[in-house]
């Protein structure tokens, strides 16, 4: 059986690789120097690659961070499926997808203030399959009759800004307790943590 791959499949693979290599550079970069202070030229410098290697895939440092934060949405976004599709209780619901989302925060080991773009193909996708997670949750029974669309954008809100407290330095779990018992109780709940 031959092995070896066509003109095209190798040019395939020489894309992918180099798109992978300017990534890499990127998330290290990023990290030892902040997205506001990183350049393109640092970017490039990072990697072995001609400088107009990089042009062929990006256009700027703003379209390679963003490449960096769709990764990281799809990698988070099964996992807030499974954390929200296991629940058993409204509490478990809200609280599990808390979690799942500020562990991922910390997991990233991120400081400074980078954010999501919510306008991505990726968090977009992911901010509807919660909406559909939260239509599931009140067909079951789990939450109450509530508009699946306004419940996502608070939860959504919630957690983004949250979540940058975490990054901050704040306990997960006491942020998770936090914001479970402000969705479930309003401000009369918080009282109760």
């Amino acid at each position: 059986m031959d092995t070896k791959l066509s003109p095209a499949g190798r040019r395939e693979l020489t894309k992918t690789q180099n798109r992978e290599t300017i990534l890499d550079a990127a998330r290290l970069v990023f990290a030892q120097l902040g997205f506001a202070s990183a350049t393109v030229r640092d970017i490039i410098r990072a990697t072995p690659l001609a400088s107009g290697t990089f042009y062929n895939y990006f256009k700027s440092k703003e379209q390679v961070y963003q490449a960096l934060r769709d990764e990281e949405a799809l990698l988070l976004r099964p996992r807030l499926r499974h954390a929200r599709g296991g629940a058993t209780s409204a509490e478990d619901f809200i609280a599990e997808g808390f979690r799942t989302f500020f562990w991922f925060e910390v997991e990233k080991g991120e400081t400074g203030n980078e954010r999501f773009r919510l306008d991505s193909p990726e968090v977009l996708a992911g901010f509807d399959e919660l909406r559909q997670d939260i239509q599931a949750a009140i067909d079951r029974g789990l939450l109450p009759v509530v508009d699946a669309g306004l419940l996502t954008v608070a939860l959504s809100g919630l957690a983004f800004e949250l979540a940058e407290e975490v990054k901050r330095g704040a306990e997960v779990e006491k942020v998770t307790s936090f914001a479970t018992a402000l969705i479930l109780g309003g401000l009369g709940g918080l009282s109760k943590t």
